[in-house]
């Protein structure tokens, strides 16, 4: 499966890629997620959509089901906005006044 940038993550994304885990057509996917269905699925969509996802612990646990994926997935990917983008879990804060970043380029 092939995507642009401007193709959406929904349900019968996730149902065509599920569907290629285990041969079977969208119509044949039952609606809970196995562990391997959904490491299948976030691997997919991270190549489909030229993304690296980045779900923590908590955010994992909480996808038992397909339409649980589009929400967190599709959530992940619209965020993303641009290819080869990371998104997740990952955060950047500010320290506040005074604080330095070493990986910022000098004025």
């Amino acid at each position: 499966m092939s995507t642009d940038a401007g193709t959406r993550f929904g349900r019968a994304e996730a149902l065509a890629m599920l569907a290629r885990y285990g041969d079977r057509s969208p119509e044949q996917v039952d609606e809970h997620l196995g562990s391997l269905e959904l490491t299948w699925l976030i691997a997919a969509a991270e190549q489909a959509y030229d993304v690296q996802l980045d779900l923590d612990d908590e955010r994992l646990d909480a996808i038992r089901t397909v339409d649980d994926a589009v929400d967190a997935l599709g959530a992940q990917i619209a965020a993303a906005g641009a290819p080869g983008a990371t998104v997740g879990a990952a955060v950047a804060t500010d320290d506040g006044p005074g604080s330095t970043d070493a990986g910022a380029a000098a004025p």
